[in-house]
């Protein structure tokens, strides 16, 4: 009897350990340092005044990253403002970069539209760019390319890759 129990606990623990364990439909552990909800982060630099909102924020301390999740930028300048959505994003503490992921749109005062996959911004550079498709329209002009660099300090636009533009009157 005591053979025959002690063979059925080694086969139970030799049939467990061969079944590959199974993953956890619960909630994600984070390993943050802190998590913030309803993030808010307001700064001025140089004329520039932005101030960032997400429903949700993740601080890494040792990666110097805070992982964003509904994420909403206004920028402001003297003359002309931009707000900027995305559905998740990192923000680099030590440099200020920031990257807005998934479904991102930017929308200026002029009345510019970017759509896009990512957006990226450099502080130190003052460049805005992505290396996803992006489409930009105003008015009755809609321009489809794979590429954008914006340099804010030199005041120019790139748009790469094979680009298509349509250009109707707005008027219609």
């Amino acid at each position: 009897m005591v053979t025959v129990f002690v063979l059925a606990v080694a086969g139970t623990l030799i049939a467990k350990s061969r079944v590959p364990p199974a993953e956890s439909t619960g909630a994600v552990t984070s390993s943050a340092d802190l998590r913030i909800k309803e993030a808010n982060i307001e700064e001025e630099t140089g004329g520039v005044r932005w101030k960032l909102k997400a429903e949700q924020a993740l601080i890494f301390d040792a990666e110097g990253r805070t992982s964003l999740r509904a994420i909403a930028v206004d920028v402001f300048e003297r003359d002309r403002s931009w707000t900027i959505v995305g559905e998740e994003g990192d923000l680099f503490q030590a440099t200020k970069n920031l990257e807005i992921r998934k479904n991102v749109v930017l929308t200026s005062s002029d009345g510019m539209r970017l759509e896009t996959s990512v957006l990226r911004w450099q502080g130190a550079e003052k460049r805005l760019w992505t290396d996803a498709p992006v489409r930009l329209s105003r008015g009755g002009a809609v321009a489809d390319g794979s590429a954008l660099e914006v340099r804010m300090a030199e005041e120019y636009t790139t748009m790469a890759g094979r680009v298509h533009s349509v250009f109707t009157d707005a008027r219609q």
